[in-house]
């Protein structure tokens, strides 16, 4: 396939008018290596890579956590078509032996044909601080256990890509301590201080689970998780940009104190996504949706009701730079789990996701 005469999302966040080759749903390096001439007109369109979503609980009807891979196969399709083609369905704070029937629903559904790509999963449940467990059931809170996620691991076929973890829970230092290097440890949900935040990057927890939410504010005599996130120059962070959980103005603030390369962007999504509004569950908890806004029963909101593209696309709206918002949705989650090598970006070897846009971030068509 050639894809004509649009304006191509480089690597250092320029657009460049150019000709793109794919071959075998790999970018090729020049027209000869195309054997497959079937040619695209993308006149007057920007040509960025497919998203990366690395937290995303559900959406059109379904939750990764129903276990159930039929669902998880329409999440999938509902996913690309909405321009996301890599994603990390990702679970809830539920007992093990649900966990590890909900996570063998990820080998079962990969591959779903017209769908998203599964890269892994994101296991965001059971090692919260429970004062600050958001959405999350109290009762299945466990301390961290290098053991119990080994073994939820190997029933998904070592697929989980990310943990999230309290750490100022009991335990939670020597579990980073123990397996920082076989997974990417993400902070949150946790009441932690800057000093424990600090000390848990330091042996290598290097990812913060949606930034602001479900942690203590930045204060200015106490910066707790977001001030050593940003004292972290390793240190990625979600970002829920979906008007609703995080104000237009911190969401330029944190793009302006953690720079385009530690940003990423997450929908946290959940079934209502892609719905009308109504009653819905999130790990077993009932969900009023009303106007894209998820909340339990208390007020407590659960999760988002929009997709990774649409999140992008408040972002820009909110003036954070087209190509800020695109390496936020790309790049960045793509390099924090390990598969920039493969998505992520449209050069040449890497597997061929592609968006065709409207300068105006319309998606128009969905490619590779």
């Amino acid at each position: 396939m050639i894809i004509r005469n649009g304006f191509v999302f480089q690597e250092d966040g320029t657009f460049r008018q150019k000709d793109l080759y794919v071959e075998n749903h790999k970018i090729a390096a020049s027209e000869d290596a195309v054997t497959d001439r079937t040619e695209v007109d993308a006149s007057g369109l920007l040509v960025i890579p497919g998203l990366v979503d690395i937290h995303s609980h559900g959406a059109f009807g379904h939750d990764f956590s129903d276990a159930d891979t039929e669902g998880l196969k329409t999440i999938l399709k509902y996913e690309r078509s909405c321009g996301i083609t890599s994603y990390c369905p990702t679970s809830m704070t539920l007992p093990g032996e649900q966990l590890k029937a909900i996570f063998a629903t990820a080998k079962e559904a990969a591959g779903t044909e017209g769908g998203a790509v599964i890269r892994g999963i994101n296991m965001e449940g059971p090692f919260l601080d429970v004062k600050k467990k958001g959405a999350h059931v109290e009762e299945f809170i466990r301390t961290p256990d290098a053991a119990f996620f080994r073994e939820l691991n190997e029933a998904s076929g070592n697929m989980v890509k990310l943990v999230t973890l309290a750490p100022n829970t009991e335990g939670a230092m020597e579990f980073i301590d123990e397996v920082h290097k076989e997974v990417c440890i993400s902070l949150g949900h946790t009441g932690a201080d800057y000093e424990t935040s600090s000390e848990a990057m330091r042996r290598g927890a290097h990812h913060v689970t949606h930034l602001y939410n479900a942690m203590m504010p930045l204060a200015h005599r106490d910066p707790g998780l977001i001030g050593a996130a940003s004292d972290d120059p390793q240190c990625m962070v979600e970002v829920i940009s979906d008007g609703l959980h995080i104000h237009p103005a911190v969401v330029r603030g944190t793009f302006r104190m953690f720079g385009n390369e530690r940003v990423i962007l997450i929908s946290d999504s959940m079934m209502a996504t892609g719905m009308a509004n109504g009653q819905y569950e999130l790990g077993g908890q009932a969900v009023t949706v009303k106007d894209r806004k998820a909340t339990l029963a208390d007020g407590t909101i659960a999760g988002s009701a929009t997709n990774l593209y649409d999140c992008m696309c408040k972002a820009i709206s909110f003036g954070v730079p087209v190509s800020d918002a695109v390496f936020a949705a790309t790049r960045n989650p793509a390099k924090s789990i390990g598969i920039y090598d493969r998505v992520g970006s449209l050069s040449v070897g890497k597997e061929a996701d592609i968006l065709l846009v409207t300068p105006e971030m319309e998606l128009k068509k969905v490619l590779g």
